[in-house]
């Protein structure tokens, strides 16, 4: 059972923070093709796409996470950078819940509402709320293959 708690666990991780590294490096670039006015809906339905597996993503990892740190003797047994990563995915996953709930939502509305300049901007902290999180998922990447060696 541990085997499939830490294959979901990875997948989880790697949809989560491959899709920000798609979103960051490869679409929104790519988007400077496209008018300005075009730019905007495209990246609504790519986030009215992507989030919801980044809500699925976290439920998978904090109850295999759990799992895997009950497996494995508790909180008390597991080493340092286990609690590191424990830490790292609560920021992680209350950023992507203020990101999604607060300008996330401004973002939809001023879309809806015809307001490009809100929904840009809206956007914009989407955007760095995004790669606040891709980073500290790269940390994490770091920690889970390098901790053990510490």
């Amino acid at each position: 059972m541990n085997a499939v708690a830490i294959a979901l666990h990875s997948i989880a991780a790697a949809v989560w923070v491959g899709g920000m590294f798609f979103m960051l490096v490869v679409l929104r670039p790519s988007l400077q093709v496209l008018e300005p006015a075009s730019r905007l809906p495209m990246m609504a339905t790519a986030t009215r796409k992507f989030f919801p597996w980044v809500w699925m993503a976290i439920v998978v990892l904090m109850l295999t996470g759990y799992w895997l740190i009950g497996a494995f003797g508790g909180f008390s047994a597991v080493p340092v950078y286990v609690h590191i990563m424990h830490l790292l995915a609560w920021i992680m996953a209350a950023l992507f819940a203020l990101m999604y709930f607060v300008p996330n939502k401004a973002f939809r509305r001023a879309l809806e509402a015809n307001d490009t300049e809100q929904a840009a901007k809206s956007l914009n902290t989407v955007r760095l709320i995004v790669t606040v999180n891709f980073v500290l998922g790269l940390a994490m990447f770091a920690i889970v293959t390098g901790g053990r060696y510490w």
